[in-house]
């Protein structure tokens, strides 16, 4: 389970389990860590770029009740002067503090492509990934047939544009143009 304070009120969110916790039933690293330690955290560091992954963080909207907890958050350190509410709660509302967000889509997809897709846009967020490696989002998202997609959300002048990963496409993120890894890569993670 996970938390996420929205409309005033913490509301308990259900994830793939599969896909957050540290390894699968057959003992293989899955997604969310490798993404987080071996792409993120490493990328940064070489290209001395000033981000960090909290463990734990949340991003609201300043004139919104809600808040969401992101399965990644790549959070700009040099930044944080500027977010009133990060020393005090983890919590950060301006986009400029925010270069990444990732989400692994589980059973609320809804909520990751209409919801949180709008926050993050009206935020400023510059990029924002949505990894769906089971194809549950519906097929305006990810064609038909359905298949594994990873979308990535750029703000170009206000608003999101979408590219969209599969099989062996190379992903192509605006934040880490030195990322080297298609779709096929990370999703093979968590099988």
């Amino acid at each position: 389970m996970k938390i996420e304070y929205f409309r005033e009120r913490l509301a308990l969110r259900a994830i793939a389990k599969q896909l957050h916790q540290k390894h699968n039933k057959a003992g293989k690293v899955c997604f969310k860590p490798y993404l987080n330690t071996l792409l993120l955290r490493s990328l940064p560091k070489r290209l001395h770029l000033p981000y960090i992954i909290p463990k734990t963080a949340l991003v609201k909207p300043p004139e919104n009740d809600s808040g969401y907890s992101p399965d990644i958050l790549v959070v700009n350190r040099s930044n944080l002067g500027n977010e009133p509410l990060w020393k005090k709660q983890s919590t950060v509302i301006h986009g400029a503090s925010i270069p990444l967000v990732i989400e692994v889509v589980s059973t609320n997809w809804r909520d990751d492509y209409f919801t949180k897709l709008g926050q993050y846009e009206a935020i400023g967020i510059p990029e924002y990934w949505i990894v769906d490696y089971a194809a549950l989002g519906g097929k305006r998202f990810l064609g038909n047939p359905k298949q594994p997609t990873i979308s990535i959300y750029s703000l170009v002048e206000g608003e999101y544009r979408v590219n969209q990963f599969r099989g062996d496409n190379m992903i192509v993120s605006p934040i880490f143009p030195e990322l080297s890894l298609t779709a096929n890569q990370i999703f093979q993670t968590s099988s």
